[in-house]
């Protein structure tokens, strides 16, 4: 969860203290909104913490594969394998 009093900062004091800022990121394991003018511009984490968002999304993508797989089988959108290989074949011109 995002910590407004110290989760958002501007990118000029992000630039002055750097060395401080990754500090804090690897610490609190937040992601920190840098803005320009008052407005968001980017936001930045510490690798472990991106890293670990990367993961959770490959995982949920794979949820997703599977279940939208299963709302095809119930809805009877699917086909024997053989009968797709035989037309893919057949569609690239392969030897059968």
């Amino acid at each position: 969860m995002l910590d407004i009093s110290t989760d958002i900062q501007s990118l000029t004091a992000f630039r002055r203290d750097s060395g401080g800022f990754l500090k804090h990121l690897r610490k609190s394991k937040r992601p920190m909104v840098l803005t320009v003018r008052g407005k968001a511009a980017a936001v930045v984490q510490d690798a472990e913490a991106y890293q670990r968002l990367l993961d959770i999304a490959a995982r949920a993508d794979v949820r997703e594969g599977i279940r939208q797989g299963l709302e095809d089988v119930k809805k009877g959108k699917t086909r024997p394998v053989r009968e797709f290989f035989a037309g893919f074949e057949t569609a690239h011109d392969l030897p059968c």
